[in-house]
């Protein structure tokens, strides 16, 4: 038996906020002109967000009022909490997008070097990990609680973390939940754990009831207060949290983050449509457990390499997968973008709870799984 952990964070955590702000100025240029170039990073702090990185964009965004709505839609919007999104601070530091890295992405080439990964596993429905969907399920249930019922008094940064016991057939039982909950200064940490074990972890546990029982282990702000959050105690930089957004560490990572990024970076379209294969080699049955690795050299169409790994799970051969997904799918930038309408899509909501497991995001339909079969 071996247990496997993976953590989430809320929308109000600070490093997720960023990745909503780069995503928020994203959409709004996309709005603009579905061909803009855009890579924008976002740092936040106490009072204060700091935006910069590269734009090329065939019209205007309001740079500031994108960033202080985004704010305020999370829920910071009073000088207590640290950060309110009608005052705060708001410095830009943007320029076009480098002529030399415009010269390989214009001929349709990928905009950087890098490795994606995509992975799909049938232990949910959505065909992700199990520790991972537990863990966003539980940050989404906290965002939605906390703006639903405000009498509850809980803040908006919060941290989850599951971990799963495993034996050889998969996943067999929930060891450890740890949830640590921002809460109000006037709350006991005991009201504070009461509503949190409530309103928040009981009902995501009943959604996965036949993997809990009397044996868990509750970690509920286990520091034994949590009144200090968001950008006010710890700063907030987007791309900060990739394995949160990915798959909780259960599959290998490129390093490269998503948010603020447009679809000519492959960092961000190529992982995308890695998680596109592996989904559909898993819905299409030919395995049950299917990681797929993809590799781009900068200003090259095509991938240098794909790499397809099914741990033995296999109901085909290897070979066998590998060519039917060569022969299905284009990987160049272009045609990711086309096969997933990725100029079209707007990001916000992949930088909230995951940019995996949402069944309304284009990567995640199975409708490549009847060419897959053969």
């Amino acid at each position: 038996m071996r247990i496997y952990t993976s953590e989430s964070v809320s929308e109000g955590h600070p490093d997720k906020l960023a990745d909503q702000i780069s995503d928020a100025l994203l959409d709004a240029c996309l709005e603009k002109d579905e061909f803009a170039r855009v890579a924008i990073e976002t740092l936040l702090t106490r009072g204060l967000a700091v935006v910069a990185g590269e734009v090329t964009v065939d019209g205007y965004i309001e740079v500031a009022d994108i960033v202080r709505n985004t704010i305020n839609e999370v829920g910071y919007t009073d000088h207590a909490l640290g950060l309110d999104g009608a005052t705060c601070g708001v410095m830009v530091a943007i320029q076009g997008q480098s002529p030399d890295i415009a010269a390989g992405v214009d001929t349709g080439g990928a905009g950087d070097q890098g490795m994606m990964f995509g992975m799909a596993t049938k232990e949910t429905p959505e065909l992700m990990p199990l520790p991972i969907a537990i863990a966003h399920a539980m940050m989404a249930r906290s965002a939605s609680v906390r703006k639903s019922n405000p009498s509850l008094k809980l803040r908006p940064d919060a941290k989850s973390q599951v971990s799963v016991i495993y034996d050889e057939k998969g996943p067999r039982s929930i060891e450890t939940v740890v949830v640590s909950q921002q809460h109000h200064e006037d709350q006991t940490q005991e009201e504070v754990r009461a509503i949190v074990r409530e309103h928040i972890i009981n009902p995501v546990l009943e959604q996965y009831k036949q993997y809990v029982n009397d044996e868990i282990t509750f970690h509920i702000n286990p520091t034994g207060i949590f009144t200090i959050g968001g950008p006010q105690g710890d700063t907030g930089v987007t791309g900060r949290k990739i394995i949160v957004d990915t798959y909780g560490g259960m599959c290998p990572h490129g390093g490269g983050a998503f948010s603020g990024k447009d679809p000519t970076k492959v960092d961000r379209s190529a992982a995308y449509m890695a998680r596109y294969v592996a989904k559909n080699i898993v819905a299409a049955d030919l395995a049950d457990r299917c990681v797929v690795a993809l590799a781009y050299a900068i200003g090259v169409a095509q991938p240098v390499s794909i790499n397809i790994e099914t741990f033995g799970t296999e109901h085909v051969s290897l070979e066998t997968i590998e060519k039917r997904v060569r022969d299905t799918f284009d990987m160049s930038p272009k045609g990711i973008a086309n096969t997933l309408g990725l100029r079209k899509f707007r990001y916000y909501q992949t930088a909230k709870n995951g940019h995996f497991g949402n069944a309304s995001f284009p990567w995640e339909q199975t409708n490549a799984a009847a060419s897959l079969r053969g």
